[in-house]
């Protein structure tokens, strides 16, 4: 299991969010390429890159993401308001390795396995959940549609992976919610990239062996609660 650094973007800086909440910054950082190059210069060989600027309705952040992709030749996955075909096409053009949709995927299913199908093992579905419902429109709603249901709608979907983000440890530094995470993990049918909560490598082992493929990792990486590249156990797959 790969630990996967967060670069989110807010007012096209690097921030670091509790809860996903606006104004709520841990860390403020202004330079998103500079913030990408510090994590692969202690080892991470994959960015979780975020435009939380797109997701809220602002101008987004997808040319120095594509930036990042092309001057660093590193794997990446990118998030935040996408809602589209065209720039799903842009940024898989772009090199892009995985792209993740959310609230429109949730919403739309048949919408999310038409991008699934157009561009196999590249498309993300970011099923973010609280209290046990699944979160959208920036966590601020609960979806309709159950997490079971979900699970049978992406059945047999050609999807890279489910990022599933637990809100309700996120940017609490307080640890993953184990049972949840086995619980998700087990059930889903996808490969899954887990989120929220890591705060030790204790967390970090436990989210590996209920079988997720990678942990996105953003203030505990920030704030240097953990520090991967200084672990025994390797934070690349």
């Amino acid at each position: 299991m790969r630990i996967i650094p967060a670069v989110d973007v807010l007012d096209h800086q690097v921030v670091q969010l509790v809860g996903g909440k606006p104004g709520s910054q841990q860390v403020v950082m202004p330079d998103p390429l500079k913030v990408a190059g510090m994590w692969l210069e202690k080892g991470a060989d994959y960015l979780h890159l975020v435009d939380l600027d797109a997701a809220f309705g602002k101008p987004n952040n997808l040319e120095v993401f594509k930036q990042i992709t092309k001057e660093y030749g590193v794997p990446t996955e990118i998030g935040g308001g996408i809602r589209d075909a065209a720039t799903i096409d842009d940024l898989v053009s772009a090199g892009v390795d995985r792209i993740i949709v959310g609230t429109k995927a949730v919403k739309e299913p048949e919408w999310l396995i038409e991008m699934a199908d157009r561009h196999p093992g590249r498309i993300v579905l970011s099923m973010d959940t609280k209290q046990g419902r699944i979160a959208i429109k920036g966590w601020q709603e609960s979806a309709q549609i159950t997490v079971e249901d979900m699970f049978d709608r992406i059945r047999g979907v050609p999807l890279a992976a489910v990022l599933n983000t637990n809100v309700d440890v996120e940017g609490q530094r307080k640890g993953i919610d184990e049972a949840q995470a086995k619980d998700f993990i087990g059930r889903c049918p996808c490969k899954v990239i887990a989120s929220g909560g890591v705060t030790s490598q204790e967390d970090a082992c436990k989210l590996s062996s209920a079988g997720a493929e990678g942990a996105v990792v953003g203030l505990a990486l920030y704030t240097e609660v953990i520090r991967p590249w200084e672990w025994e156990m390797p934070w690349k797959a």
